[in-house]
């Protein structure tokens, strides 16, 4: 396991590179309009960023999750924010890892070259939340297709993304052994989907974070787009699932120093009272700490990545580094707001929208709560509790 930031420094200097072309107006113009950065994931997909995952056979760079997370990481620490193309990096391991030799020749080379993007995974609905054992939305099959009907919630994206990965019971909870089988995984192109039964209602929020509701009424998906074998995708979806976490960790952690490095600019200069609030140890401990906790959640990245491209197990790591980075990335939040004072809520300062958009991380893509349920059941043996 390699914990040395540095050696991934080609990967650091070759995205801040990019980066520094849309410097924070970019990112605050796109937000006050409740826009979508086009312009940044284009380029992005230019210069293979967005290809990291994909094996050089089909056109991609070849890399790990490590690499991916730090092209992740280095977005949010030069102010912008990843989640308006995190989706399309562990979408891509799920298809990858499980996708048929048809499917990887057919889409990933196109996705490489930016002809077409899968930046949207359906798996939550609005009854079932985490329980995803329980989800609603059936597959039936009926001769060469797939008929969908259901409800999904809280999905991304979608008006920005050609295809979906779609997570559906194609066997009923009532006639499985296990209530973790008969769930199976497509593709869905988006575009068609909402020619043939899919309806996207878009959900306002708090963060430029464009999501929405979908309607399912008897969309019609060929059988080709199944991925994998049938009633097997919840454990393939587990794949998508362990490296979204690690990224999100990995963006949270790009967070937590932009916050670390703004406030202690900030309080190194600002003057009252005839000296630096800087000076004050009431001042700097909240900061120190946070640094601290960044720190140590970017070593439980290293780890969970090191995992995860070496085929193990990752479930444990995966959601430990996202609980602590979003902790320590919210706790710098804070310390960076409090510290501007009133102009921590400025928008020309930044501080009031990456303190927004780091604060999604307590609830998504996993609430804090349900990793320390995990940790305490599935690591320390507790008894379930659900």
């Amino acid at each position: 396991m390699n914990f040395l930031a540095s050696d991934y420094q080609d990967i650091r200097d070759g995205v801040r590179a990019l980066c520094a072309q849309y410097p924070a107006e970019y990112h605050r113009k796109i937000d006050a309009e409740r826009g979508y950065p086009e312009a940044f994931v284009d380029a992005l997909t230019r210069e293979g960023w967005m290809a990291a995952l994909i094996p050089e056979a089909y056109g991609g760079s070849g890399l790990g999750l490590t690499e991916a997370s730090v092209i992740m990481e280095e977005i949010n620490r030069a102010g912008g924010n990843s989640g308006a193309c995190h989706g399309q990096m562990y979408n891509m391991s799920t298809l990858v890892r499980h996708g048929s030799e048809e499917q990887r020749q057919r889409i990933l080379p196109k996705l490489a070259s930016g002809e077409l993007r899968l930046q949207s995974m359906g798996v939550t609905e609005p009854t079932t939340g985490t329980d995803t054992t329980k989800i609603k939305t059936t597959a039936v099959k009926r001769g060469d297709k797939y008929v969908i009907n259901g409800q999904k919630v809280w999905i991304s994206r979608v008006q920005h993304s050609d295809l979906m990965i779609l997570l559906a019971r194609t066997t009923p909870l009532a006639e499985v052994s296990k209530k973790s089988e008969g769930m199976s995984i497509f593709l869905v192109d988006i575009k068609e989907a909402m020619r043939g039964g899919m309806t996207v209602n878009p959900i306002a929020n708090m963060v430029n974070h464009e999501t929405n509701e979908l309607f399912f009424d008897n969309l019609e998906i060929p059988e080709e787009n199944l991925i994998g074998e049938e009633g097997q995708g919840f454990k393939y979806i587990l794949t998508g699932l362990n490296a979204e976490r690690t990224l999100i960790a990995a963006e949270c952690i790009g967070d937590g120093y932009w916050f670390t490095d703004k406030v202690t600019a900030y309080v190194s200069e600002r003057e009252v009272f005839g000296r630096p609030i800087g000076q004050n140890q009431g001042v700097q401990f909240p900061i120190a700490e946070a640094y601290i906790e960044v720190e140590a959640a970017n070593l439980m990245r290293w780890k969970a990545c090191a995992l995860f491209d070496a085929g193990q197990p990752c479930g444990a790591e995966a959601n430990m580094a996202k609980y602590l980075a979003a902790k320590a990335s919210w706790e710098a939040a804070n310390s960076c707001i409090q510290f501007h004072g009133g102009f921590g809520f400025a928008n020309e300062y930044d501080v009031e929208r990456k303190f927004r958009e780091t604060r999604l991380y307590q609830v998504a893509p996993i609430s804090t709560n349900l990793i320390l349920s995990y940790v305490a059941e599935h690591v320390l043996g507790m008894p379930r509790s659900f």
